[in-house]
């Protein structure tokens, strides 16, 4: 495979992946943080990250914006429920010591 191909194959799995967490909003960050230890606002950091790298000027809402589909603020209000105690144990458990 070229390395072109290989470029187009990966930013199309990138969009599906964000195109998916877009759909279920059902599915809370900390969920994700806690089963696979990432969630969307990793993923807008890692898009961020890599803009910078290329000399692009983006700021962290431009990033989550774009892994969102709308303003951070406005999924978080639409979508995102107060976490557990559960949740929040999960989440400390699962990070001791990072």
């Amino acid at each position: 495979m070229d390395d072109q191909t290989r470029l187009e194959l990966e930013a199309a799995a990138f969009r599906s992946l964000r195109d998916h967490l877009r759909e279920r909003t059902d599915v809370q960050n900390i969920d994700l943080m806690n089963l696979s230890g990432f969630c969307r606002n990793c993923l807008s950091r890692w898009y961020n990250e890599a803009a910078t790298e290329r000399g692009i000027d983006m700021d962290k809402d431009e990033a989550r914006e774009i892994v969102y589909g709308m303003p951070f603020a406005e999924w978080k209000a639409k979508y995102q429920s107060e976490a557990t105690p559960e949740q929040k144990s999960a989440f400390q458990d699962s990070h001791k010591g990072h």
